[in-house]
């Protein structure tokens, strides 16, 4: 199937800047004019066109830190991002200019701790765009252009529109959360949390064939994006007595703390499998972890994704997988802190995008 192409601008002069959202410190977030540096060999230069404001984000603009990531300089936010190739790389290798392209942020790299060899996101040298985690920081790309190894780009057939691969990038780590449970052919599943990673994993799950699909979330507007992602039951997450009730063969549990996690462990038929892709806090956390011994539970940890990100654009292309209604809200950069705001309200938006390209309405349809 052909990709996306667009006009070849490879001839034409690329600015000496441009502007970029950087994170500064907790609190002050701004867009800067950041310089566009001279690509090395394996690198294009690629003009971002859309950006998905994720979690790790709004954690550098409201604490100056994500987990134990603390930021020591200012750090370009963003890894969500599709965009067009302006410049291929200069040794051939790539995508051609005019190619749209969605990006895989990992850099994976060896370290002290041994971890599997087929399975590079538990490398521990890993680095990741828009990532404190290691000094220097790791710049992200939420700037109008950004320069990025050619092994990053993942050339877009036609028919995936670039405003919905901006969601590629967390929808491969919904499908990695998916598959870490194996085959969900025919079975029950629960989704803690549906966010807009609990919301994408009820679409991989509903792609994936799930017989039933439960989302669960404290708020009516995650309920109701889960239900347009292809939830068949919603509950409240306050109803523990409905959640026990579910006995799910498959829980996603996405919220990311432990009320959510017990939850999901109540909520698992005895001998089911349990993932854990919601980030807890660092530390000891307060579990029924004796039901999971009990019951037998498969207790399965799932961390950002591999080659995942493939079968997801593989599966955008053929129709399959449906993951449009995550997205609630667009706003142009320079309304950057606005949509921050928006984002962090949980309570009344999913995924919010930043549009690069100088347009892009304040809103999409299904925003509040």
């Amino acid at each position: 199937m052909p990709g996306n192409t667009f006009q070849d601008t490879a001839t034409e002069k690329l600015p000496a800047s441009g502007p970029a959202l950087v994170a500064h410190a907790a609190g002050d977030l701004r867009i800067d004019d950041v310089p566009l540096a001279d690509p090395a060999e394996d690198q294009a230069v690629v003009e971002v066109l859309y950006g998905g404001i994720c979690g790790s984000d709004l954690h550098y603009w409201l604490h100056g830190a994500a987990g134990e990531s603390i930021l020591k300089a200012p750090l370009v936010l963003g890894h969500e991002i599709s965009g067009v190739v302006v410049r291929a790389a200069a040794n051939g290798e790539g995508p051609q200019a005019g190619t749209a392209v969605a990006v895989h942020p990992a850099t994976p790299g060896p370290g002290a701790a041994k971890y599997p060899a087929d399975r590079p996101n538990l490398s521990p040298g890993c680095t990741y765009l828009g990532s404190a985690a290691r000094y220097p920081h790791t710049d992200g790309a939420f700037s109008r252009y950004v320069n990025l190894p050619v092994r990053m780009l993942r050339p877009l057939p036609e028919g995936i529109d670039l405003r919905t691969a901006a969601l590629i990038e967390p929808a491969s780590v919904a499908w990695h959360a998916v598959s870490r449970a194996g085959d969900v052919r025919g079975k029950t599943a629960l989704v803690i949390g549906s966010g807009p990673i609990g919301a994408l994993a009820v679409a991989v799950l509903k792609r994936a064939g799930a017989a039933h699909i439960t989302a669960v979330d404290l708020h009516p507007k995650p309920l109701e994006i889960a239900t347009a992602a292809g939830a068949d039951q919603v509950i409240n997450a306050a109803d523990t007595a409905a959640i026990d009730a579910v006995e799910a063969d498959v829980v996603i549990e996405s919220s990311g703390n432990h009320h959510g996690l017990a939850s999901a462990i109540r909520g698992a038929v005895r001998g089911g499998t349990v993932v854990m892709v919601g980030l807890l806090p660092t530390g000891m956390q307060p579990l029924p972890i004796s039901l999971a011994i009990t019951r037998e539970l498969d207790l399965k940890g799932s961390f950002r994704f591999n080659d995942e990100i493939d079968e997801v654009i593989a599966a955008l292309a053929d129709g399959s997988l449906h993951i449009e209604p995550v997205i609630t809200h667009e706003f142009p950069l320079s309304e950057a802190l606005h949509a921050f705001e928006v984002a962090k309200d949980s309570t009344s938006s999913g995924k919010v995008l930043l549009s690069f390209n100088g347009g892009g309405p304040a809103q999409a349809a299904g925003g509040q």
